[in-house]
């Protein structure tokens, strides 16, 4: 994104600001990447999940869809309007029971419990202590589970994906897979302990 638009958007923030979300949850984007196709083969019935930086829900949503009712989404944003948009749509596709809502700090996620998948898209380059963050992912996820990271590659240039994926390797999630997510760069991780 040119730099001007960026700061007039953004207004120097670090984070995507709630007034311009609806950005990010709209017919084109769900047919370009389209979250139950790109999950389903990571989430199943039953389980504990995580989408962290959520949004409005783009992902929250399909995700309790393929938790099913005795799963759980956790859904984790450093804003509470976006959490607010997100509990409102949840009420209005009739999910809400699914999905925990949660704010976290800048730099704590302050989420202890295990999940069997987790889900950064499009945020991490927002975080201003990558490795702590991707510590305290390696912390939640279970033997067997799963990260999945996904950045966009008109914000996060190679070398700085390539940055990314080391300092997770460091903090002890091995990458696994890189999916085709569309204009992205994305990796999947496993809990190093499971490996």
């Amino acid at each position: 994104m040119p730099q001007i638009f960026r700061k007039l958007l953004f207004r120097d923030q670090q984070v995507c600001p709630s007034y311009i979300s609806f950005l990010l949850d709209n017919r084109v984007r769900r047919y370009l990447q389209n979250p139950e196709e790109l999950l389903d083969r990571y989430i199943h019935e039953g389980q504990t999940v995580i989408d962290i930086g959520c949004g409005l829900g783009f992902f929250t949503l399909p995700m309790s869809r393929l938790v099913g009712e005795n799963g759980r989404v956790i859904a984790v944003d450093i804003q509470k309007g976006m959490l607010n948009k997100l509990n409102h749509n949840a009420k209005k596709a009739g999910l809400q029971s699914r999905i925990q809502l949660h704010q976290s700090q800048e730099d704590q996620l302050g989420i202890t419990e295990k999940v069997d998948f987790a889900l950064a898209f499009w945020m991490v380059h927002e975080v201003l202590d990558t490795r702590k963050f991707l510590m305290q992912i390696r912390d939640i996820l279970k033997p067997d589970a799963s990260f999945l990271l996904v950045e966009p590659k008109m914000h996060v240039s190679r070398s700085r994906y390539e940055d990314i994926i080391r300092k997770a390797n460091e903090a002890g999630l091995k990458s696994d897979s890189e999916p085709k997510v569309w204009i992205s760069r994305a990796m999947l991780f496993k809990n190093s302990l499971s490996v």
